[in-house]
Formats: C-alpha cells, sequence, structure tokens
C-alpha cells in the first residue's frame, strides 16, 4: 500500500510510484524520471504538517534513506535533510554542540521542519530556517547546487533566502547546514499567571525572557507560562518520575481522557478546562537546552497558527477570548503564544518584522471549522500570516500583500520550475498555477 497519511490524520494521498532514495544521485534520478514521465514529484517529511504541502498523486520520495551528519566544524553542522530533528539533536549533543532555538516537535525532518517554516519561541533568535547556513538542493532540471548565506553572489544570495522556507517549490532538499553552539543549560520556570495580568505585562514579559511560550486556556482567567533561559548551572533536571508525571502522563495520558469526555460532552469543557487550570501549578528545573525546547505530542489534534505584528498580539489574544464568549463555543484546548525576531527569509511568516504568533488547536476527532474561520478573520484583519504547514484558508492573492518579496518569490519559481514539476494542489492554491 503506497498511501500516504500526515500525523493527524486529515491528509492523505496514494502517489503513482514512492522511493526512498538514500543518495543524491538517487534524488537527481528521480526528478529527471519524473520530468520525463510527467509526474509531479514532492519530497515528504514525516508528516507533521496540517495541510498538504507534501503530497503529490506523482512521484512521491520519503526522506529515511537520506540522514546522518556529514560533515562538522567551525560552528557549523551538515546534516542530510531527511535527518529527524531527534536524532541531530542527539548527535550535536554527543560533539558538545546544540542549535541556539528550535520548536517543541522532534519528529520532524530538517527539510520538512525549515520548508514550512517551523519557529519555535525566541526574543534574540528566530526559527530554524533562521540558523541555516547552506542548502544542498536539487533543481527541476536535476543540477545540484549548493547556495549560501555568505554568498558574493546575489542571485545565489536570493535564492538561498528563496529557499529557507520555499515549501518545496524551488527544489528538492538533499542537506542542510546550520550554524550551531557549544551546549547550554536552559533554565526552565512554569508558572500559571491570570490572561488579564498577562495582557497588562506583554512587553515585560516578551523582552526579560530569551524564550517565552503561554498557553491560554479558554472559559478561564488562566494562562500556563513557560519562562526558558539560559543558565550557567549546574543541571537541575526533573527526575524520571516528574519527567514521566509531566510529559507523559498529564500532559498526554490525563489531557487525552479529558479531551475524551469533551468530545462526548461538550457542555462540560469550561467545567473541565476551570479545573485544569486549578490543578496548575508552579515548577522550575535547569536542563540540556534541546531536553527544555522540546514536548511530546501523542494526543491527535488539527491547529492553525496565524503569525501576527508582535505590537497587535495584546489585541488578538482579546479578540479571540471575546470571539469565543461571544459565540460560546466549548474549547478544549489551550490557545498558545509565542514570539520571534524579524527573519530575512522571503517567505518565513516573521519576514521584516518582529512577530507574535497565536495557535489555535482542536481535537482531531471533533474538528471545529467555525472557530479557525473565525479566528481567521481575526488573524487576517490584523496583517496576520498563515503558518505554511497548518490549516487555513488563504490564498495567493492575500499573501501577495503580507509578504514584501512573495512577487519576487513567484519570479524565481518561474524561472527554476517553468513546468511545475514540484507543485501540488496546496502550492497551486497559495502560490498560483
Amino acid at each position: 500500500m503506497r498511501e500516504f497519511r500526515n500525523w493527524a490524520g486529515n491528509q492523505s494521498v496514494v502517489p503513482a510510484e514512492v522511493r526512498t532514495p538514500s543518495s543524491v544521485e538517487e534524488v537527481v534520478r528521480a526528478v529527471r524520471d519524473a520530468a520525463e514521465s510527467g509526474r509531479r514529484v514532492r519530497m515528504t517529511g514525516t508528516g507533521h504538517s496540517f495541510t498538504g504541502v507534501a503530497l503529490t498523486d506523482g512521484l512521491l520520495l520519503r526522506p529515511d534513506g537520506l540522514t546522518g551528519i556529514l560533515q562538522a566544524g567551525d560552528g557549523r553542522v551538515t546534516a542530510a535533510a531527511g535527518t529527524p530533528l531527534r536524532v541531530l539533536n542527539e548527535e550535536l549533543h554527543r560533539m558538545g554542540l546544540a542549535l541556539a532555538n528550535m520548536g517543541d516537535i522532534t519528529a520532524q525532518t530538517l527539510a520538512g521542519a525549515i520548508q514550512t517554516g517551523t519557529h519555535g519561541t525566541g526574543r534574540d533568535v528566530g526559527g530554524l530556517a533562521d540558523q541555516v547556513l547552506a542548502l544542498e538542493m536539487v533543481l527541476a532540471g536535476g543540477e545540484v547546487v549548493t547556495v549560501r548565506a555568505d554568498a558574493a553572489d546575489q542571485a545565489e544570495r536570493d535564492l538561498f533566502d528563496a529557499a529557507r522556507v520555499g515549501l518545496g517549490a524551488l527544489g528538492v532538499l538533499t542537506a542542510v547546514t546550520f550554524r550551531v553552539e557549544p551546549s547550554f543549560l536552559l533554565r526552565s520556570t512554569r508558572r500559571p499567571m491570570a490572561l488579564s495580568e498577562i495582557l497588562g505585562s506583554l512587553d515585560a514579559l516578551t523582552s526579560g525572557n530569551e524564550h517565552l511560550d503561554f498557553f491560554w486556556l479558554p472559559h478561564t482567567d488562566t494562562c500556563l507560562t513557560k519562562r526558558n533561559n539560559r543558565s550557567p548551572g549546574p543541571a537541575d533536571p526533573p527526575g524520571a518520575f516528574r519527567r514521566w508525571l509531566d510529559d507523559t502522563f498529564l500532559e498526554n495520558t490525563l489531557f487525552g481522557a479529558l479531551c475524551r469526555i469533551g468530545a462526548r460532552l461538550p457542555g462540560a469543557i469550561p467545567r473541565i478546562n476551570a479545573l485544569s487550570a486549578a490543578a496548575l501549578s508552579a515548577s522550575t528545573c535547569t536542563d540540556t537546552s534541546y531536553k527544555v525546547f522540546t514536548s511530546v505530542r501523542e494526543v491527535r489534534f488539527l491547529e492553525m497558527e496565524y503569525a501576527i505584528p508582535r505590537e497587535h498580539l495584546g489585541r488578538a489574544l482579546r479578540e479571540t477570548r471575546d470571539l469565543i464568549e461571544l459565540r460560546d463555543w466549548k474549547i478544549g484546548f489551550p490557545v498558545e503564544v509565542r514570539v520571534t525576531p524579524a527573519s530575512d527569509a522571503w517567505l518565513s511568516t516573521a519576514y521584516g518584522r518582529d512577530t507574535a504568533y497565536l495557535a489555535c488547536h482542536i481535537y482531531r476527532p471533533t474538528p471545529h471549522p467555525e472557530y479557525f474561520e473565525g479566528v481567521e478573520e481575526i488573524m487576517t484583519r490584523l496583517g496576520g500570516r498563515p503558518h505554511w504547514g497548518k490549516l487555513h484558508t488563504r490564498d495567493a492573492a492575500y499573501l501577495g500583500t503580507v509578504y514584501p518579496r512573495f512577487a519576487d518569490f513567484l519570479a524565481l519559481r518561474d524561472r527554476l520550475d517553468p513546468e511545475r514539476l514540484f507543485a501540488n494542489d496546496y502550492l497551486d492554491g497559495i502560490l498560483g498555477p
């Protein structure tokens, strides 16, 4: 069975052919074979996008054969594009190295994560694409090129800035070079706070913490804040039982059970959220950075996330809260908020502006399109940019109004892939045919 299905189970496709290349040469052969047969070709990641960004009914390339560290030295590490972030973190730690910032999911491949704009949260350091120094990629004609951040040639630099968050529309990534630094510790402080208190101190919270992340529980005034800041040590990691209790039992087993109850009895969701809010407590630990950045996510959900100018975050939160109350929607999943500095990757959701992210989730068995549509209307009024790997309804006409380099990206795509070898239905909608 050749069916590809994403993690959330809301996207699937049966491609005409599946290959698992284990070398750049095999990727080149696949791209040329697809062009000769008139098929489209896409390289998937591990399926952690909620959109159809990775799908194709033509030739589907799986990333499993393109893994591992290829080179390291001088504050940089090059890895094969199909390497899972989990593996990269472990290998970097073994070498005494680390990424400066990352998101909270480690199952993604390197290429999949950067191509869809995975970002995490950070005051000073942006998402994964902002830590990339070079990309190796196979173009539509089968050429293998390497583009670098420090390229003297403007055309190469343009391709680098476009391809870092390139949606797979410009070529197939085969290797990624990241800027890395010596391993470091993060002091993680978790503390419940009232949403009303947070709204009155957003500037202080975001400027006073290297990595701020908070979750608001709808139907309550309670948020769980996560403040992660570098620490000289010593390490004070949670014990095995505490890690199991927080990461496995509370955030997955118990939370999953509460989601199932809410699915059967939606009217109970406000009460469930109130009980959850009352049970939140403060905690601290100091641990290896990647262990603090990342989380375990076993409860399946659907997600929509928008990037808005940082200065509009307070308004976006208030309007989202008010809309949920006005419509009397029963929302069990927390709303997550993160921040990043401006990026210079053309299609980064943080391009050219300090950015805040507001993410809405819903339990997978109980989709809630009205909720996503209502919040999306708020976000687009504020100049929001949808996360490329998460659910949204925006098209090329809208996206061209919020991305200053959008037309430049389309022109580069026209030049590199005029036959749309790397296109699919999702790209046709957001980039145009």
